[in-house]
């Protein structure tokens, strides 16, 4: 027997003792400095984090400028809280439910708290609702008056509709705070920072459970279902995993029949997936979305090792009846392809280390550590376990055929004996039906779209999915991605200067601005400085103007020389009137795409407010021809109660412009358009007006680390893929060996991704790292079938007979693996988070494609290349039924 095997049969109650001590202080190198954080000040206690901006390291360039922009504009992200009532004619516009908004909106204001010295919650100052905005209204001509929207309840149901009037023209309130259809109102929480949300939705949600009017609340965003995820995946955790793990049992024990032996792989897992988290934690990383599936990913790869051992022990034990003699034959036939199996399947998540994605790089390696802790648990706690069973609880335990002879016929043995017969009769047709199925398996993988959304990790009646789509379908959208747009130089050249002032002097339409025109063209093609020219111009404009005897000259005169002086300043880009002509025609582009409800600007500011200075009328809802008009316009919006909201929108210099896009959906395929769409329109038109443009937010963030995450996991499984290759062909010391053990990996993985793309799933997270758990699960069987074919081939000397004994204990041993494992994940489907349903469903199609490729692929490849494969048989066989 194998030393280690040997050693844990010798002493396995000390074994069994020293792996309840392993994973006793485990669980304390989490919990203790978990539960007591200051006691144990060098140890590291369990951090959480489902923020999926962390997918990306912290100096990735796309962050930084994500965080320098939120600092820049004084921007947070936002908890969307939706209020509808379909039943009123009038929707929330009426004074009961408008009442309780107004209250919701000032108890938000109160949900600060105080933690590590810092103020933590909802800031007030910038919370969009009713009665934090302002109603921008014509106050005489050349006056505009700002009161708050709603500065107090409304007392009759004429002041509720006068509400929706004012608000619904606005246009940055219009679709934004009131739906399109004005019976709705969403108000926007901004939160400090992101892991507040779920604690502020908490407490709003108390707070509405005593509202009485009929209206229905949704709470929804992204920052919202990122933090709730993260309460909820431990919930999952706690429930998924161990009614997974109790339909493996109840499975295992429908085959062995021994409840005391089946304990054995349970512990197995536990002890692996212990061994793996404890380490996670201890070591100082974060439990991310990535890391806290290492369980569900563990755990079948931990009982797969234990399967194979418990189903040669079952099999083998009526020969021996004699537990150590047994587990020495067991042992020894399984020792190798347990141990490159686990080689293997380590490599292929190890791999994961190499993509861009911290989390990611730390799920590849504590799941390979998982693996490892598995397999070592495997080889020594099982035997040890086995030998701590009293003698007699292997009275009548054992496959009855092993006794009885090949004459015995279980359902299972029968079935295995015909799926024998069909690979080795019908090798030809069975590799012509997996190409076809691969050609199928392209087409699919064609198909393929890459998306994700964290709102659509809930199920479809999840409150946050249901809120989402409510809000979505009433407003011009919840999902927030920010465009900024700066001038392409830091500083002006002699030409945009000189284009500037030209464009001032056109402006003021006057003999004496025609004639500076003038004037500037024939200076500025020379040599001098930049300087020069405007003092030149300055000194002869204002010579002029001294010398004007009529009024009205010198006051044309004294335009000129101001609109001079005004170059001298650093150039307020977005003051410009082409600028902001530009914006707008821009956000037409972006409501053309159809995948922006709408957009607010600094445009929609000045136009506005030009409307009510100008007599309310709406032709004058425009943008000033002049930068004096538009500076008029922005001096007027700052008198507001919320001038800051300019500096949300704008720099202080405007010089940087910032675009707020709202969309109806946060799918990373529909952001990916909108990019396309700017990056378009900003070819054609950007090079014009000298703009450069770039993204941030957190609906823009997870296009990005999504994008890093395939191209890395295909980097990784490319070369796992290969390094797993080299170790088949130095197993079998054969290339074509090794090739032939890939094939059920290929066919696998083909399958999986050909029908995702089929079905239309989308290529999500879970899915992404889905390849490497395939290719450490299909490689599984492909060796320990090819293993023992090869060494059962020595004592048979034909590949009939080979074939035939393989379909005995070998193919049940594989056989029960896909069963037990495969069925034992399906409760996962019963979870509420979609990432865990996908997990599920795929590990048990991966473990069912992968047994039909093995056990069904495998023997009519060998067959049909058992010439070249087992070259000092006498004659190959011919293709006629095998005798099992």
């Amino acid at each position: 027997m194998n030393p280690i095997v040997e050693n844990a049969t010798k002493k396995p109650g000390a074994l069994m003792w020293a792996y309840g001590l392993f994973s006793l202080f485990m669980i304390a190198l989490v919990a203790l400095p978990t539960l007591a954080p200051g006691a144990m000040p060098f140890l590291n206690g369990l951090k959480i984090d489902t923020d999926p901006e962390n997918m990306l390291s912290p100096d990735e360039p796309v962050r930084v400028y994500h965080n320098d922009m939120k600092a820049n504009f004084g921007l947070n992200d936002f908890v969307v809280v939706g209020v509808v009532e379909p039943e009123n004619p009038e929707g929330v516009f009426n004074v009961e439910t408008l009442t309780e908004i107004y209250e919701l909106t000032k108890f938000a204001g109160t949900l600060r708290w105080e933690e590590d010295g810092e103020t933590r919650g909802v800031v007030p100052a910038d919370i969009i609702a009713p009665s934090n905005v302002d109603s921008i209204e014509q106050a005489g001509l050349g006056s505009v008056s700002f009161s708050y929207l709603m500065s107090a309840p409304p007392e009759t149901a004429e002041d509720a509709i006068a509400i929706r009037e004012k608000a619904q023209n606005i246009p940055t309130l219009n679709g934004t705070l009131v739906s399109e259809d004005g019976k709705a109102i969403a108000l926007y929480l901004p939160i400090t920072s992101k892991d507040m949300s779920y604690r502020v939705a908490s407490e709003l949600r108390t707070k509405i459970a005593e509202f009485d009017s009929a209206a229905t609340w949704h709470i929804t965003g992204l920052p919202i279902a990122q933090d709730q995820f993260g309460k909820e995946m431990f919930k999952q955790m706690a429930i998924s995993a161990p009614a997974a793990m109790l339909l493996i049992f109840i499975l295992m024990w429908l085959f062995f029949r021994k409840v005391q032996l089946i304990i054995a792989p349970m512990l197995v897992a536990m002890v692996a997936v212990i061994g793996a988290m404890g380490l996670l934690v201890a070591t100082g990383n974060t439990v991310h979305i990535m890391s806290s599936m290492i369980p569900i990913f563990v755990m079948p790869i931990a009982v797969l090792d234990a399967v194979h051992i418990l189903s040669d022990f079952f099999d083998l034990y009526p020969q021996f009846k004699d537990r150590k003699k047994t587990l020495r034959h067991t042992m020894k036939e399984l020792w190798w392809p347990m141990v490159i199996t686990t080689v293997t399947t380590c490599a292929g998540f190890a791999s994961l280390a190499l993509t861009p994605i911290p989390p990611v790089q730390i799920f590849g390696i504590f799941v390979a550590l998982g693996v490892f802790f598995a397999w070592l648990a495997t080889v020594t706690m099982v035997p040890a376990y086995i030998m701590l069973m009293p003698e007699k609880a292997f009275e009548n335990f054992g496959m009855k055929g092993a006794v009885e002879g090949p004459q015995y016929k279980s359902p299972l043995s029968a079935f295995l004996r015909m799926i024998g017969r069909v690979s080795f009769t019908h090798a030809r047709l069975i590799i012509i039906l997996f190409v076809a199925g691969f050609v199928v398996a392209g087409y699919g993988i064609s198909r393929i779209q890459i998306n994700d959304n964290p709102v659509k990790w809930f199920s479809l009646n999840h409150e946050i999915r249901k809120a989402d789509i409510a809000l979505n379908e009433r407003f011009a959208g919840t999902y927030m991605a920010y465009l900024t747009l700066t001038p392409t130089v830091a500083e002006e050249t002699m030409d945009i200067m000189a284009t500037r002032l030209k464009t001032q002097l056109d402006a003021l339409g006057t003999e004496q601005a025609d004639a500076a025109a003038q004037r500037l063209g024939t200076i500025t093609g020379g040599d001098a400085s930049r300087e020069a020219i405007i003092t030149d111009l300055t000194d002869w404009a204002s010579a002029a103007r001294d010398a004007a005897e009529d009024d009205d000259i010198w006051v044309a005169w004294d335009d000129v020389v101001v609109a001079i002086d005004s170059v001298r300043l650093p150039e307020e880009v977005f003051k410009r009137p082409d600028m902001l002509h530009f914006v707008e025609g821009l956000q037409a582009h972006l409501l053309a795409s159809g995948y922006v409800g709408k957009s607010n600007a600094v445009p929609d500011i000045v136009k506005t407010v030009h409307r009510e200075l100008l007599g309310g009328e709406e032709a004058e809802c425009r943008i000033p021809e002049s930068v004096a008009g538009v500076a008029q316009t922005l001096v007027t919006f700052e008198n507001s109660h919320r001038p800051g909201d300019l500096y949300k929108m704008v720099t202080p210099d405007y010089r940087t412009l910032n675009i707020w896009v709202q969309l109806k959906s946060g799918d990373n395929k529909d952001m990916n358009e909108v990019v396309h769409a700017v990056a378009a329109y900003m070819d054609e038109h950007g090079e014009e007006v000298g703009l450069t443009h770039d993204w941030f937010g957190l609906t823009y963030i997870n296009t990005v680390w999504q994008a890093k995450m395939v191209a890395g996991m295909l980097k990784s499984f490319l070369g796992s893929f290969i390094i797993v290759l080299i170790i088949m062909v130095v197993m079998f010391r054969s290339l074509l060996w090794g090739l032939i053990s890939m094939a059920p990996l290929t066919v696998t993985i083909a399958m999986i991704y050909g029908a995702i793309g089929i079905i239309g799933k989308d290529y999500d997270m879970p899915i992404a790292v889905l390849s490497s758990l395939s290719l450490g699960l299909a490689i599984d069987y492909a060796i320990h079938f090819n293993a023992r074919a090869k060494e059962s081939f020595t004592r048979y000397g034909n590949w009939k007979d080979t074939l035939g004994y393989m379909f005995g204990e070998p193919a049940r041993a594989i056989l029960r693996n896909v069963i037990v494992i495969g069925a034992g994940f399906l409760p996962l489907l019963m979870a509420p988070l979609v990432p865990y349903k996908t997990v599920g469903v795929f590990i048990s199609a991966i473990l069912v494609l992968a047994g039909i490729g093995t056990l069904i692929g495998l023997p009519a490849i060998i067959t049909l290349l058992q010439r070249f494969l087992f070259p000092k048989q006498e004659k190959p066989e011919p293709l006629e039924p095998a005798q099992a």
